[in-house]
């Protein structure tokens, strides 16, 4: 095909057609830059070719041969075909096998010299290619020799259709304009973007793959860099409302509280006092476990806000995250006379009186509230008058968007304080990498009586154990959470559904017992009045998908079982763990699995979580076991843009950082760096930032 550009379409390519394309779209691969940029995750290891005569058993091997004899023949046990094969070269002869392949018959001719790339193994009493990789000679070898790539594809994609679709476009790599600068490659000695490109894809050796990485990993990181300075920079030239530190107020509140506030979040509440103080903007991350008590440390803020006679707004990512905090927050400032409101799509709610009409509900609600709550969908259709202090809770679930456009106050001269909370862990570095427009407060400690929580894998012959041991927390009069991976069952996957298993826990376990149902698709009235009756003691059991992960608080829970737990990321598992153990009575988390545990990798992981009980640890191994997006997932804009580099690489992250300060001190408009300002920019509009 002639023509092919960065721009052409993945459909436009050769071999590609309407099936596949949307197979490759459901990927983000959409464009030829888009292919280009697809990198694989790992390589097989076929740079050994050897003569036949020199295989071993359980090796890696390339070899080239001819095509002595080809022939299908059907198993009887099984009833599936085998194709087996004679390949020969000056050396000797050995046996090639593939299952459920009956169409190679037609693709490979007896006579035919091949490239072939497997394990060797003892089978059919001899040394025997099982399923190995396949190339004629005449079409050149990307699948059988050297270090072949291995992409993370959906089902029905083969990797060699993948290398096949790369191979076609791999040459515009050189297209691609370099945006560093020079000096920049040559002090660090990174290898030039384009032939970084073509090394990532198809490799000369390992030593070139570690090379292509290095400057593939840098410019991830560098742009990011670059990005956070830069929004750091405009933050400072905003003026910010000034809060005066009502000591005697702050004291007094502190005092009143059912617990005491552990030193973390003492020095934590004291940041953000002290910044609320200045006279530029606060722009603060505020990371602590989930259960560790950061909104305790928000509600200091926010009363020391009020007491100035200004406004607060509070952004949770679902409904019944933002209900609970306005509850929360109503509980904790009984005695002091605020207005407090929840602005939600369908529901609007305050602790003080509300017109009839909803017009004119939302204009008393922004025209009278102290606190504000909802979710980031209506929340700011409008800036309140005098807002000071704009809070977002798990900022792993929103964007940059979200947090620059809280900023933009334009009925106000000055831009509110910004706070930002979230439970996901992440090490300093990361936050440097991530959140460098952002000054970072850390509560590690977990408030004081808090009890480990029990972790336990429950094979399926321990289930009855499991259950009995349940009834006994229950007849406590303490409560359950059941979480399982979907709303329905489905066809395609054999895991438990919420509404299967509420039906067979209320008929065959747990009949005695009252069951409530939680889900997404529940209308929030519905969500509502099932977290109400939970929390109220009315429903001893409830069954819930994923919805449960973040925030929800009730301090009577005691266990949570999870089926299908292997369907989960370690992050999700510790944030379902999350929502027992908030009181004083010994928790459970208790990992029900949908089948027995075969992979090696699986059993670590769950096993990892009854070791474990910091995110930060769990995080850790989740990115060696399964990679970064597993850990953040599509959440955030800015996780799901890292194609490459880890993120818990300090020493890359500090260098990126080096180098962007050196640039951005220089040059802070990047007037005399275009290319990097226009990659920011094209970056920027890729992930939605702005």
């Amino acid at each position: 095909m002639t023509n092919i550009n960065l721009n052409t379409q993945i459909s436009e390519l050769k071999g590609v057609g309407k099936t596949l394309s949307k197979k490759l779209n459901a990927l983000g691969l959409k464009t030829v830059y888009d292919l280009i940029f697809y990198f694989p995750f790992r390589y097989d290891d076929f740079s050994r070719q050897v003569k036949i005569d020199h295989v071993k058993e359980n090796e890696n091997v390339s070899l080239v041969g001819t095509i002595e004899l080809i022939q299908n023949k059907k198993s009887w046990r099984q009833k599936k075909y085998i194709t087996e094969a004679l390949v020969s070269d000056d050396s000797g002869t050995i046996k090639v096998v593939w299952f459920n392949q009956a169409f190679l018959t037609k693709t490979l001719q007896t006579g035919d010299t091949i490239s072939l790339a497997g394990k060797v193994k003892y089978s059919y009493g001899q040394l025997t290619l099982v399923s190995p990789q396949y190339e004629k000679i005449s079409q050149g070898k990307i699948n059988t020799f050297g270090l072949v790539p291995i992409y993370s594809l959906s089902s029905n994609l083969t990797q060699k259709q993948m290398r096949f679709f790369v191979s076609q476009v791999i040459d515009l790599a050189k297209k691609i304009p370099e945006w560093l600068p020079k000096d920049l490659l040559k002090n660090l000695n990174l290898m030039p973007l384009s032939q970084a490109i073509l090394q990532i894809h198809f490799p000369g050796s390992k030593k070139s793959v570690e090379l292509a990485r290095q400057r593939l990993e840098f410019g991830e990181l560098f742009l990011r860099q670059i990005k956070s300075l830069i929004a750091k920079n405009n933050l400072k030239k905003q003026a910010a409302l000034t809060i005066d530190f009502n000591e005697k107020l702050t004291k007094e509140f502190v005092d009143n509280l059912a617990f005491t506030l552990t030193n973390d979040q003492k020095k934590a509440a004291w940041e953000i006092i002290s910044d609320l103080k200045k006279g530029q903007t606060m722009s603060r991350l505020l990371e602590g476990d989930v259960g560790s008590g950061k909104t305790i440390v928000a509600a200091i803020a926010i009363l020391n806000v009020v007491k100035n006679d200004y406004k607060c707004a509070l952004m949770a990512p679902t409904e019944i995250l933002a209900r609970q905090h306005f509850h929360t927050l109503k509980e904790l400032f009984k005695n002091y006379s605020l207005k407090i409101s929840l602005l939600l799509s369908k529901a609007l709610e305050a602790n003080f009186p509300l017109e009839k009409s909803r017009k004119k509900q939302k204009e008393k609600i922004y025209s009278e509230s102290d606190i504000i709550i909802g979710t980031h969908s209506l929340l700011f259709q409008k800036h309140p008058e005098k807002l000071a202090l704009a809070i977002i809770d798990e900022q792993h679930r929103f964007g940059v968007a979200q947090r620059q456009y809280l900023s933009q106050n334009k009925q106000e001269k000055t831009a509110p304080h910004f706070l930002s909370l979230t439970a996901t862990p992440i090490p300093r570095s990361l936050a440097l990498a991530f959140y460098g427009d952002l000054d970072l407060s850390i509560i590690k400690e977990q408030p004081k009586g808090r009890k480990k929580i029990i972790t336990e894998i429950i094979s399926e012959e321990k289930r009855d154990q499991a259950y009995n041991f349940i009834k006994e927390k229950l007849d406590l009069k303490q409560q359950a959470f059941v979480v399982c991976p979907l709303i329905e069952n489905s066809q395609k996957l054999e895991v438990k559904s919420a509404k299967e298993e509420l039906k067979r826990l209320k008929e065959q376990v747990f009949p005695e017992y009252n069951l409530g149902l939680l889900h997404g698709r529940l209308k929030s009235q519905e969500k509502e009045k099932v977290m109400k009756d939970f929390l109220d003691k009315k429903i001893d059991i409830l069954v819930s998908t994923s919805v449960v992960e973040v925030g929800i608080d009730i301090k009577n829970a005691s266990i949570m079982m999870i089926e299908g737990a292997e369907r989960f990321g370690l992050a999700q598992l510790h944030q379902f763990r999350g929502r027992v153990g908030r009181g004083d009575t010994q928790s459970y988390c208790f990992l029900f699995t949908s089948q027995e545990i075969k992979s090696e990798k699986t059993f670590k992981r769950l096993s990892a979580l009854s070791q474990y009980h910091d995110g930060l640890s769990l995080a850790k191994i989740d990115l060696d076991l399964r990679g970064s997006g597993d850990i953040y997932g599509k959440l955030q804009s800015g996780f799901s843009e890292l194609r490459l580099a880890s993120l818990f690489d300090y020493e890359l992250i500090k260098k990126t950082r080096e180098e962007a300060e050196k640039i951005i001190n220089k040059d802070p408009e990047l007037k005399n760096n275009p290319t990097i300002k226009e990659k920011l920019g094209t970056w920027e509009r890729n992930i939605h930032l702005e």
